[in-house]
């Protein structure tokens, strides 16, 4: 039993659950627009123009999706890397090795991201998280007016660009087009190494959108662990103070069509909100589910993308092209609710995800211990 009444927050050394609460409900919202946006169509269709959907449900959802979710949902994830990045620098602080050690974190994320781009998913965002964080490391040894400094000049020059793309950088419209076609058909129908090739030969198109965020990116990792640094993530009274105003203004932006603005806005406000909720004991327990699938993140994208790729290309069940939204979300709640039980499950039996496991120990360049029982004796 708690001595805190159930309407005050959690002790300080439990709130880093929050970060996991929240993670999980961001893993829901990375989900749901990989799945409806490139896992049932190309990825480029969105930039052919509008297209008249089956029906009046499909509709509300992508307008749903679009506006409410989708670049805030990559923009938290972002956000909680930056602090997640900060939490292990300051965890390894006392360690001689900590530089080479968060070097070596990231080193193997790459891989890993490089492995998810080629073999699995092309939409992979493992391999830009890494990059992105390789440049702001050094960062993370500067004061705090430094991180503000180039969090605020890394949005300032993303925003700059969104306004004035710079020429040759996104492909062209024809090129754009002869891709989704070529997606209708080899995704649709193709083999396994027909996917491959032509996953391998979308990479080039891929990475002229990674880099149209990667300075969002850069710049949501500094604000991350700036709210880290600063206390706010531990601060129920700032995030409420920093997250309705952001919620609001955001809103307003959003409605005004100012998009690029308006959706990191809402992101931060999104994250405040369900952080300042999951400080309490109430909060904790309404949205508590989320957070073993947020201990297990990385885990559950990597199988997710196993999983929609098994049900969407040829090589399994081949629906791409042939659900509409709701029925392709509906598969991802499923698939969601699924991976919830199961983080559950294992996570009342082991210390990390499998794939957390491997990533920690490869880090540390020593097996870490993975079973409960383990993790008892080591402490």
């Amino acid at each position: 039993m708690t001595p805190y009444s159930p309407a005050a927050p959690t002790p300080s050394v439990e709130r880093i659950d929050a970060i996991d609460v929240l993670r999980g409900i961001a893993l829901f919202g990375v989900m749901a627009i990989n799945l409806v946006m490139e896992f049932r169509i190309s990825i480029f269709e969105q930039f052919l123009g509008p297209k008249t959907l089956a029906s009046p449900i499909d509709q509300t959802i992508e307008t749903i999706l679009t506006q409410a979710i989708e670049l805030k949902a990559f923009a938290l994830f972002s956000l909680l890397f930056g602090a997640g990045l900060a939490i292990q620098f300051d965890r390894l602080a006392a360690s001689k090795r900590r530089t080479v050690l968060l070097l070596r974190r990231l080193a193997v994320l790459l891989v890993f991201g490089i492995i998810h781009l080629c073999l699995i998913w092309n939409g992979d965002i493992l391999a830009e998280y890494a990059l992105a964080g390789f440049i702001v490391l050094p960062l993370l040894f500067g004061p705090r007016w430094l991180l503000a400094f180039a969090a605020v000049t890394s949005l300032g020059l993303y925003l700059a660009m969104q306004a004035f793309p710079p020429a040759g950088l996104f492909p062209s419209r024809t090129m754009i087009w002869r891709d989704a076609m070529d997606a209708n058909r080899i995704y649709a129908t193709g083999g396994f190494l027909d996917v491959l090739a032509f996953r391998l030969r979308e990479i080039p198109l891929i990475a002229s959108l990674h880099a149209f965020v990667f300075l969002r990116t850069i710049g949501l990792f500094l604000l991350g662990i700036l709210a880290w640094r600063s206390g706010i993530v531990q601060n129920t009274r700032a995030l409420f103070v920093i997250g309705l105003p952001a919620l609001a203004l955001g809103a307003g932006l959003l409605y005004r069509g100012i998009e690029p603005l308006g959706a990191t806005l809402l992101a931060l406000g999104y994250g405040a909100a369900i952080l300042g909720i999951a400080h309490f004991d109430r909060g904790k327990k309404l949205l508590g589910w989320a957070a073993p699938l947020g201990r297990m993140a990385f885990t559950n994208y990597i199988a997710e993308s196993l999983i929609f790729g098994w049900i969407f290309y040829g090589y399994g069940l081949g629906l791409f092209g042939r659900l509409g939204v709701a029925e392709a979300l509906a598969i991802g709640i499923a698939v969601y609710a699924a991976q919830a039980l199961f983080s559950v499950w294992w996570l009342r039996r082991y210390r990390y995800g499998p794939l957390e496991w491997l990533w920690r120990s490869l880090m540390y360049g020593a097996r870490q211990p993975m079973a409960a029982v383990e993790a008892g004796k080591e402490r």
